[in-house]
């Protein structure tokens, strides 16, 4: 299979495509929230792709979707400066190995510049292997800050 021959900002139109990837990380790391949920994240970007984020989508030769990546800008104050974060990354099993996964990055990268930020960011499972080495290859040097969250009530609670 050939590399991507397209990506592109996720649209409206895309959405129909776009989730069934989204479900395809979720399962992945073994979450799942509703596709409700997942469609309301995608729409509250494209509402204000220039506060919020960015979902790009990767498609074959054959214009199959099998990618996506989502951005999200936030700011930084030991950078002084815009962030952009790529909390997604995932492209289908069958399109796995085929440079679709790097030129997502590259993408990210692309759409980050243009967006003013000081560097594009990501996280991964520790044994995610084989994306840490999808890393390696764009270059991407790995942080030694450790990840810590707290979980909040939900407000429907």
């Amino acid at each position: 299979m050939s590399a991507a021959a397209e990506i592109k900002p996720v649209t409206e139109d895309d959405l129909d495509e776009l989730l069934p990837l989204m479900r395809g990380y979720c399962d992945f790391y073994k979450v799942a929230p509703s596709d409700e949920e997942l469609l309301a994240l995608s729409r509250a970007l494209l509402a204000d792709t220039q506060h919020e984020g960015i979902q790009l989508i990767a498609r074959n030769d054959g214009g199959e979707a099998v990618g996506f990546a989502t951005i999200y800008w936030t700011w930084q104050t030991l950078a002084a400066g815009r962030l952009a974060v790529m909390n997604d990354l995932f492209v289908i099993e069958a399109a796995r190995g085929a440079g679709i996964a790097e030129a997502l990055i590259f993408a990210c990268a692309d759409e980050a510049r243009e967006h003013g930020a000081l560097s594009l960011g990501w996280q991964t499972a520790k044994d995610n292997a084989r994306a840490q080495k999808v890393y390696q290859r764009v270059g991407a040097e790995r942080s030694e800050w450790l990840d810590y969250s707290l979980t909040l009530a939900s407000s429907s609670s």
